[in-house]
């Protein structure tokens, strides 16, 4: 599970790469051999980028009338139709290509983004991915790409028409025919496919904001993370500085998360490094499952290293060297070589809207084992220590809807199942489950067990409907569950916070 707010402050610290972190996490590095020569990296491939567009010329010595994919044009900025991992076409837009490392059969690589996808989809491809003009020639009518001669004489796909384009984009209608799906039944659609919203379903600043962060961020150079025995395909662009940021594999050290571009320089680092943990306290701890609680400001670098790791999984996170107002809560699985890295959520310490998460991710490898759940169990926990009714930060990502729904869905159904009154009100169960009452209205709207009433939301459901809910796979109960008694810890105190946020 990957989950990002998108209001974080501070959102051009991207540029603020020189505060510390550069010069204190690469000393490791320049212990390797002065003479050992690295191969070529992705960075130094880039410098050759072949730019807006390129032409591959035919080989005169080609008689037969089909052209190869080598024969197509390829402009930066056209949508083409992509052959993606699973066998299916895709139409994508060139974003940007660059060369090849010496001695791969590609000569370029070209980066798209799959029009109405998400982009943690985007990705570098080679170019035999790209599908042939004859080839899609035949259902183009399907997929709305147009193939025409460019001037040179050779074929290409170019740019599929905006209704094509709109269509990908807001897939709903095209599906449905003319039946019109409610706004919860879109949602979930969305949800499923991955869905991405377009400019125009969003308001102006939001939209501005989005367009400003996707120019920022459009390009992942970094493909792969390496980081204790896993090799974890990333998602998103991230800001580690200088040439680290732009190596086709990065390696990470799971204990201490310094990065570093070369495996030899990893290995060294690994036989070296006596971090076992991360630093901090550890508050939870039950059987191979432990929590620990990291100050910010008592452990900056790590926590920095952390945030620039986690935004190779989170879109929106703006937030990598300003740690210091916030608490880092790191999950990990105990064994006797030490702490293993599970994923993370971080919490400000002082919030004028009691928000209880600001950012939470669980690293790929540890998806779908109920440890995203198991951690946002853990924020209510602490905030019901802390006497306080709290939230994440709002707007929540597709993948953090989802997981974020599905515990407030379990939660409420089980504490409406075991209250044998049918009325119970909105503000009881917020009493009960530490959850705000914008987000109970939320959850039971989807699932239509709440009506609106002489002013107020009323919440209709009968013991029937509650139990054939919880028979439903989403509304399961969770693999792991937060045990209060393994938890030691002791609310901080928190400054009073006046009605228009400051400190008093």
């Amino acid at each position: 599970m990957a989950v990002e707010s998108k209001n974080s402050t501070a959102a051009n610290e991207n540029q603020q790469s020189n505060d510390g972190t550069k010069s204190e996490e690469m000393n490791c590095e320049e212990m390797t051999d002065a003479t050992d020569k690295p191969l070529k990296t992705a960075n130094d491939a880039n410098k050759n980028s072949t730019g807006t567009s390129e032409t591959v010329p035919s080989h005169p010595d080609n008689t037969d009338s089909t052209e190869t994919n080598e024969d197509m044009q390829i402009n930066t900025g056209d949508v083409y139709m992509i052959k993606r991992a699973d066998g299916n076409c895709h139409p994508a837009q060139i974003i940007q290509s660059r060369e090849t490392e010496p001695g791969s059969s590609a000569k370029a690589e070209y980066y798209v983004h799959y029009v109405g996808l998400n982009r943690r989809l985007d990705e570098w491809v080679s170019r035999d991915r790209i599908t042939d003009a004859t080839q899609t020639d035949s259902n183009a009518a399907g997929n709305g790409a147009v193939v025409s001669e460019t001037v040179s004489g050779s074929k290409a796909i170019k740019q599929v028409s905006k209704q094509q384009i709109a269509s990908l984009e807001n897939p709903s209608a095209a599906e449905n025919g003319d039946r019109k799906l409610t706004r919860n039944q879109k949602r979930r659609h969305d949800e499923i496919n991955h869905v991405q919203k377009t400019y125009a379903e969003m308001d102006p600043t939001t939209a501005a904001l989005e367009k400003e962060h996707e120019a920022i961020t459009k390009v992942k150079y970094i493909d792969k993370l390496r980081i204790g025995h896993f090799e974890i395909d990333t998602w998103y662009f991230s800001p580690y500085p200088d040439e680290y940021g732009k190596v086709g594999t990065l390696y990470v050290c799971e204990y201490c998360l310094k990065y570093m571009r070369f495996q030899k320089t990893y290995r060294y680092h690994a036989s070296e490094c006596t971090q076992r943990q991360p630093p901090g306290n550890e508050i939870y701890r039950k059987g191979t499952i432990s929590i620990f609680e990291i100050d910010g400001k008592d452990h900056k670098l790590y926590c920095q290293l952390l945030c620039l790791m986690a935004k190779l999984f989170l879109d929106h996170k703006t937030l990598y060297y300003d740690v210091e107002p916030f608490y880092f809560y790191v999950l990990c699985e105990i064994d006797k070589k030490g702490a293993h890295i599970v994923g993370y959520f971080s919490k400000e310490k002082e919030s004028p809207e009691n928000n209880n998460v600001a950012c939470i991710l669980i690293l790929p490898p540890y998806q779908r084992k109920g440890y995203g759940k198991l951690l946002i169990a853990f924020s209510y926990e602490l905030s019901r220590r802390e006497g306080i009714v709290g939230s994440p930060e709002k707007p929540l990502s597709d993948l953090g809807r989802l997981s974020y729904r599905s515990y407030w869905a379990y939660t409420l159904l089980e504490l409406m199942k075991d209250c044998r009154a049918t009325t119970q009100s909105i503000k009881e169960l917020s009493e009960l489950s530490g959850i705000t009452h914008d987000d109970i209205i939320y959850t039971l709207q989807s699932m239509k067990m709440v009506k609106y009433w002489k002013g107020q939301h009323v919440i209709c459901v009968t013991p029937k409907t509650i139990m054939e809910h919880l028979q439903l796979p989403q509304f399961k109960k969770p693999k792991l569950t937060v045990d209060p008694a393994y938890l030691r810890w002791v609310p901080p105190k928190r400054n009073a916070i006046g009605k228009f946020g400051k400190k008093m």
